[in-house]
């Protein structure tokens, strides 16, 4: 079973972003230690287009939950250190061991696989290369 073996510390420096201000450490269950590093900016699990009501929807039952979780998954993103696939699950598995509800852990967990893909392509395309179509 996934544990958080540090409690996150955050400080808000933008309307939707927070900063690390000690390391946060995840001990998987796959029997990785992901540690997402001080200094980090993480916007927790916000949705920032709410386009249609499914989004709308859904984020009102996740709004709030999974902290913890989403900075992992959110660093997981950034440096793409596993495949999204594996982030994803790490994340499902964060949730659970930050005690969120398996049914609301799973309605994250089906949002990143919905929604994630461009975010997971984007964090990890170089700042100067071309936009891919």
């Amino acid at each position: 079973m996934s544990r958080f073996t540090t409690t996150l510390k955050t400080e808000q420096i933008g309307k939707w972003t927070h900063i690390l201000l000690d390391e946060l450490v995840l001990a998987d269950e796959s029997q990785r230690v992901i540690t997402v590093p001080a200094g980090f900016a993480t916007d927790f699990a916000s949705i920032k287009v709410l386009h249609n009501a499914f989004l709308f929807a859904l984020f009102a039952l996740v709004s709030g939950y999974g902290n913890y979780a989403a900075t992992v998954h959110d660093w997981l993103y950034a440096t793409g250190a596993v495949s999204r696939k594996q982030a994803d699950a790490i994340f499902y598995r964060a949730l659970r061991a930050e005690g969120v509800a398996r049914w609301r852990a799973w309605l994250f967990w089906v949002g990143v696989r919905i929604g994630g893909a461009g975010r997971y392509s984007k964090a990890l395309r170089p700042a100067n290369s071309p936009q891919q179509p």
